[in-house]
């Protein structure tokens, strides 16, 4: 029986996914009458220490694009994997991994949070230091936008979605020697944006000189590419954010860089400006050639972020000094007069 289209799509996949990696259930999520599978899908190695990369989509409910261009992706590979020796040989060495729906709930629903009117990328322990107003977070109505919920100091005081996903991530930082995630959303703005940690402070991240080296070599592999690569607090800072939160339990010796690549909506509004009385309009391309373009836009950035992945130890210490004062100079002077 049918759910809706995403959802629908992951039962498909399951079965061409088998002969290749792994699927399981993280959470069974029930919202009322319905209950749906939160399914996690990998490729690759085994080995605990193997570099790791995650991909998650669909955190919020109305930001469907998220979650196609995550399965648009995991398309991709599948079909790849019966003839491709290069690709078998990649993830060989390296593991994938996939939560291409984190909030089935709010997508059937229609709805930005999940089916307790919490919005998830909120919903950690973590407090700010200057939110900012309304977007910033608040705990004192789920009839008002961006509601927290009521998360404790632990993990397990989070919602069953966004702990589903903090216990997969935090088992593979402790573990892998390099993990690289990246959170598929789409929000207002005209540019594509990769955000890096954190939204919690307007503070140096920690680990700048990681993100400096990183943001070189996508530079010169893709010289042409459409990001705005920038600290997610330049855009607001929130409470309760996930990743500053995942970001927080990472072992010292390990390497986690988290990002969020926050694709404009405003590109498709400008073109189609009718879109915006559809109720999700403002989040998605509605026109089927412009969400065709969506789904394969963001491929070659996929692709980089496999190689980076598992070839971690060529730019992930590099330079660390030069590096960290470079990170600085580019990206926060500005924020922090």
């Amino acid at each position: 029986m049918s759910v809706f289209p995403e959802y629908d799509e992951i039962k498909k996949l399951i079965d061409l996914w088998i002969p290749f990696g792994k699927v399981e259930s993280l959470a069974e999520i029930v919202d009322h009458q319905s209950k749906y599978s939160l399914h996690r899908f990998s490729l690759g190695s085994d080995h605990p220490e193997a570099p790791s990369l995650i991909l998650t989509g669909g955190v919020h409910g109305l930001e469907r694009i998220g979650s196609q261009v995550a399965l648009s992706f995991m398309q991709h590979l599948v079909a790849r994997l019966p003839w491709d020796e290069s690709l078998n040989e990649q993830l060989s060495k390296m593991r994938i991994t996939f939560v291409p729906l984190v909030n089935p709930a709010g997508m059937h629903r229609f709805k930005r949070s999940n089916g307790n009117g919490v919005d998830l990328m909120r919903n950690s322990p973590v407090v700010a230091e200057n939110p900012n107003w309304g977007v910033g977070g608040q705990s004192y109505s789920k009839n008002f936008p961006w509601f927290r919920g009521n998360p404790e100091k632990t993990l397990e005081g989070m919602e069953s979605e966004s702990k589903a996903v903090a216990k997969l991530v935090i088992q593979e930082i402790k573990h892998s020697k390099c993990t690289i995630a990246l959170d598929l959303h789409s929000g207002f703005g005209v540019s594509d944006q990769l955000w890096f940690p954190y939204a919690k402070t307007k503070e140096v991240f920690s680990e700048i000189h990681q993100v400096h080296a990183f943001s070189k070599i996508l530079d010169a592999v893709m010289p042409n590419h459409v990001y705005v690569f920038e600290p997610q607090s330049k855009n607001y800072t929130t409470h309760g954010d996930l990743w500053d939160y995942l970001y927080d339990q990472k072992p010292k010796e390990n390497t986690f860089l988290p990002l969020t690549l926050e694709m404009g909506s405003w590109n498709w509004v400008k073109k189609n400006p009718l879109q915006l009385f559809s109720f999700l309009g403002a989040f998605n391309p509605v026109k089927p050639h412009r969400q065709k373009r969506a789904m394969r836009r963001h491929l070659p950035l996929f692709d980089f972020l496999m190689h980076a992945t598992t070839s971690h130890q060529h730019w992930s210490q590099a330079e660390v000094e030069q590096n960290r004062i470079s990170g600085i100079q580019k990206w926060y002077r500005s924020i922090q007069k």
